[in-house]
């Protein structure tokens, strides 16, 4: 049942984009097209639980038992970054056209606040390791459910005529903030 309350939690309640507004700039620089905000869920989601299970067993095998836990965000920062560039590697060999299209973007999940958040949020949080990977998963989904709802209705805006002052991340703002409102409504599901 704790497992449950985590994953509700982390998808609809405090989602990571539209609750706690941690990762906004991979939110609206990729959520132009499905296909796109796809492939970004799909590699945030791959990141975040490999960050989440490295940097816990990292906190607590090695900065927690030597004293170092201060040493927890840039230490933190540095798995990450070296699994991003793994997955660069891995994408530009198994899948080309997912690494063309995302592009610039892969490099953006380095500097994603959603993935250091999450590691730290782990551990501020002092769930276990397998409690940790739940929430890390649930969080990676949580922002994937956001992007590709909000990918899909950028979608749908293209093919209609928008204000010119409206067009681009002014509306894209506009849509975060009201699938904000609409996910609040989840608010009561878990106390």
């Amino acid at each position: 049942m704790e497992y449950l309350l985590i994953i509700i939690s982390a998808v609809l309640i405090n989602n990571v984009v539209l609750a706690q507004t941690i990762g906004i700039c991979p939110f609206l620089g990729v959520s132009n097209k499905v296909g796109t905000a796809l492939g970004m869920a799909g590699a945030v989601t791959f990141v975040i639980v490999l960050a989440t299970m490295v940097t816990y067993l990292i906190q607590i095998y090695v900065l927690d038992k030597l004293g170092l836990a201060f040493m927890q965000t840039i230490t933190f920062i540095l798995v990450i970054a070296a699994l991003v560039q793994m997955v660069e590697i891995i994408l530009k060999k198994v899948s080309q056209p997912l690494y063309q299209a995302l592009g610039i973007f892969l490099p953006l999940i380095t500097t994603n606040c959603a993935v250091l958040g999450v590691a730290i949020l782990v551990i501020k949080k002092d769930y276990n390791l397998i409690e940790g990977v739940v929430y890390g998963a649930s969080i990676s989904v949580g922002f994937g459910l956001a992007l590709i709802i909000l990918a899909g209705i950028r979608e749908q805006l293209e093919l209609i005529d928008i204000p010119k002052g409206m067009k681009g991340v002014s509306l894209s703002l506009v849509i975060a903030g009201i699938l904000a409102m609409a996910f609040m409504g989840f608010t009561g599901i878990v106390k």
